[in-house]
């Protein structure tokens, strides 16, 4: 693969925290390698910064392999940037051209506050997860994997549901901040396997409850949120939430 560097203008959002106003600045990064990662661009615009007694650009990053979720950034319009099922940090500079303006803004949602600059608040996933509860299970020794029969295809999807890695992509992609998506993806990892069978009505009215009371917006399943998903977690768990919760409603009224 050619290797390259770059000269890019970088329009980033600052903000000092969730109660001031923020605003666009502007960068001039030189020398970038086309190999590097979008993070590993900010490391070095920031080691300037610091250089030059600024202060650096705060953003949110852990594990740097796709896995953790942290690296929320809305770059040029789209959730992680320009490449599909790819978080920020494992996006490549090869994705840019010399010369290129990138617009980087943190997520955009009430249900996201900003801590600062391109860091937003995010554990309004944790307390959504957090409603769901626990699922019944002996305490005893670990059962053997292969001891209770799952059908293939419950256990498939499943294990897709469950690889939601909670980054709130879907949400910063939906015009009305949905977190559908990644509730469904929570609800359903559980919810297809028979260990999550009996909390199962419980845990979709919790945590479709919890979601809710988060501030975040009513799905119009238009699937931006599938669109940009690192992991692309479908939206036909959005569809069986909402079957769920219904059967649940209604068994609950009896």
């Amino acid at each position: 693969m050619e290797h390259y560097t770059m000269n890019l203008t970088l329009k980033v959002w600052r903000q000092e925290n969730s109660q001031s106003k923020g605003n666009f600045e502007t960068y001039e990064v030189k020398d970038i390698s086309s190999e590097m990662s979008f993070l590993e661009m900010f490391d070095v615009l920031n080691e300037r910064l610091v250089v030059e007694g600024k202060e650096p650009i705060a953003f949110d990053h852990d594990c740097r392999e796709g896995i953790c979720g942290m690296c929320s950034m809305h770059i040029n319009g789209r959730p992680h940037g320009p490449w599909h099922a790819t978080t920020t940090c494992q996006l490549h500079m090869r994705a840019f051209k010399n010369g290129d303006t990138i617009v980087v803004e943190p997520w955009r949602a009430n249900g996201f506050p900003i801590i600062k600059d391109l860091v937003t608040d995010r554990t309004a996933f944790d307390r959504i997860v957090q409603a769901g509860g626990f699922i019944s299970v002996n305490t005893g020794n670990a059962v053997d994997g292969n001891a209770l029969p799952i059908e293939k295809d419950k256990a498939d999807a499943s294990f897709a549901a469950a690889s939601c890695i909670g980054c709130g992509a879907c949400v910063a992609a939906c015009k009305n901040a949905s977190a559908s998506l990644f509730t469904a993806a929570k609800i359903a990892h559980l919810g297809l396997l028979p260990q999550g069978e009996p909390e199962r009505k419980n845990r979709v009215l919790s945590m479709v409850a919890q979601m809710d009371k988060e501030g975040f917006g009513s799905c119009t399943f238009t699937g931006a949120c599938e669109a940009v998903c690192p992991k692309e977690i479908s939206i036909t768990n959005i569809s069986r939430m909402h079957k769920d919760y219904l059967f649940a409603g209604l068994s609950a009224e009896k």
